[in-house]
């Protein structure tokens, strides 16, 4: 398995991926829209999106898309993790490990204080996942959500 930074030229690749991670969640698949936001933040540099590819061809094993904020407390880069999505029969090849690996070091990299990440409460293979890799439950703050949208 190889892990790349995905391109405008990875989009066909990428949003198959995509969809179902919208999917999993409970969203309709939209692919022509889903593409589209893809496209928007490769192209503007919004975003920073992992793709971990097959080895011996170009096919997608799973994703992870972050994007750039900052900590006014520690004057420093944010990340946050926001997507990550391992194709089904790709899961149990430690696919979400390399990406996390790839991700941290690229945080590191552009000397981030901190990456954040939020999940379902019952996702609990997640949780497991994060934490190996150095992720910890923030005790400290409560996040609180104000939905802006009638959904």
């Amino acid at each position: 398995m190889r892990i790349v930074q995905a391109t405008l030229e990875h989009l066909d690749l990428l949003t198959p991926l995509f969809i179902k991670y919208r999917e999993f969640y409970g969203e309709l698949p939209f692919p022509d829209s889903s593409r589209k936001f893809l496209e928007t933040r490769l192209k503007r540099k919004e975003s920073v999106i992992y793709l971990a590819l097959a080895d011996d061809e170009d096919k997608a094993l799973g994703y992870c898309q972050l994007f750039p904020s900052y900590s006014s407390l520690s004057l420093k880069r944010v990340w946050i993790l926001n997507d990550i999505f391992v194709a089904e029969d790709a899961r149990r090849m430690l696919v979400a490990d390399r990406l996390l690996q790839t991700a941290k070091q690229m945080a590191k990299s552009t000397n981030a204080v901190r990456m954040r990440v939020a999940s379902s409460v019952n996702f609990e293979t997640a949780h497991k996942t994060y934490e190996s890799i150095g992720f910890r439950e923030d005790t400290e703050f409560k996040n609180f959500v104000l939905p802006l949208t009638d959904d």
